[in-house]
């Protein structure tokens, strides 16, 4: 928001504040007039008016003067969309499309933006996370982490309206309300579970064998696997290179775009899982050869049984029937990703290197699996000990 200008209009004053831009892209001007009264020395005059545009201003600012947020949330949220897009993932403001489509605007689209306080963001989370506000047919309230991506949704919203200058502040600032407790908790496979699991998928179909063990020795997240293709394969070198993601918008039809933060990378596997690789590439060819013209595939390794690549979320759901066929504890998909960087830390992996194999922008985001390498270290040292007494003849006093 600008500083109020100042004009001279005969004997009155022109003072306009600029306040930003409507959903078209046109500016927004708040405008008023000032005729002073004649007792005014010029000194005086201009004291007076300095003061009435200042005033004035903060009017503007408080958003008791003028008509931008006038308009309606739903109103805003096209005009929204368009300013966000370069600046976020294609699957990311598809998936905000359909939290504003689903759940925001059905609550809040009805609402000026001026009239969106605190008060009606706290409600809106309240209400979402007591079950209160639900339309997807389902019942009780949506887990924290639900609350908080859909308000995180609401935030980006207002805020950009805010930046724009057409509400004074934004209402879903953090500091402004509260949100439900989100337990941190990061589900990593035991030896002991890892080893009924990986027992268990010697009854799956060789796909998903596959799948699992490259998810498991490669860390890679479920996008990068289903997007993986026969030319990321170098056989010789025993490397993947990681190079895509694959995904789905709504009503399209799946593509590909870069690994999350853009971090393209080379990853190791070992020789067994080269050894898969090329069974199953055989298997693939056998299948394509005996299907003709009805194979529609091309490159990719993981597909359906059309050779057409699979949808991003098959594996979850895939995973998730067959940890229920085997009666095995549940646990997400994205878990191997997490037992992966752990199993490599554990076995003496540099944190850099682990970071670099996960794809991961920062190392700080590795650094969440070191307190499990801490306990190992703690295990390993007791261990130790243990044997040098034993060495020594002596025994430990409890």
């Amino acid at each position: 928001m600008t500083v109020a200008t100042i004009k001279k209009r005969g004997d009155a004053y022109l003072i306009r504040v600029s306040c930003g831009y409507d959903v078209n892209g046109k500016q927004i001007v708040q405008s008023m007039t000032w005729k002073p009264e004649k007792k005014y020395t010029e000194k005086q005059l201009q004291k007076e008016l300095q003061k009435v545009a200042a005033e004035f201003e903060n009017k503007v600012k408080s958003g008791k003067v003028g008509n931008g947020g006038n308009i309606r949330l739903v109103d805003f949220i096209p005009q929204y969309i368009e300013n966000v897009k370069g600046s976020l993932a294609v699957t990311t403001v598809d998936e905000y499309k359909r939290v504003l489509k689903s759940t925001i605007i059905p609550a809040l689209g009805h609402l000026k933006l001026k009239d969106i306080k605190p008060l009606q963001v706290q409600k809106f989370i309240n209400a979402l996370s007591s079950g209160e506000y639900r339309l997807d047919g389902k019942s009780g309230g949506y887990a924290p982490a639900s609350v908080k991506r859909y308000y995180a949704v609401l935030q980006s919203v207002l805020n950009n309206a805010y930046q724009l200058q057409l509400i004074p502040s934004n209402p879903a600032d953090s500091k402004k309300v509260k949100l439900p407790r989100i337990e941190q908790e990061t589900q990593i496979y035991s030896k002991d579970d890892l080893a009924k699991m990986l027992n268990c998928l010697d009854d799956e179909p060789f796909m998903w064998q596959l799948y699992v063990h490259l998810a498991l020795n490669t860390g890679c997240r479920r996008g990068e696997l289903s997007a993986l293709c026969w030319s990321s394969i170098d056989f010789e070198k025993a490397e993947i290179d990681i190079s895509k993601s694959l995904y789905k918008l709504t009503g399209k039809p799946t593509d590909t775009k870069d690994p999350k933060n853009h971090q393209k990378r080379p990853v190791s596997i070992p020789p067994y899982c080269v050894q898969m690789l090329k069974e199953y590439q055989i298997q693939q060819l056998q299948r394509r050869l005996k299907l003709g013209t009805a194979w529609k595939g091309s490159d990719f390794i993981f597909t359906q049984s059309n050779g057409l690549p699979i949808c991003p979320t098959t594996p979850t759901g895939w995973f998730s029937d067959f940890l229920k066929k085997h009666n095995l504890p549940h646990i997400k998909l994205h878990a191997l990703r997490h037992t992966s960087a752990t199993l490599q830390l554990n076995a003496g992996t540099d944190i850099k290197t682990v970071s670099a194999r996960l794809g991961h922008a920062e190392i700080s985001t590795t650094n969440r699996y070191v307190h499990t390498v801490e306990s190992a270290e703690k295990i390993a040292a007791e261990k130790l000990g243990d044997t040098i007494l034993n060495i020594s003849g002596k025994v430990q006093e409890n």
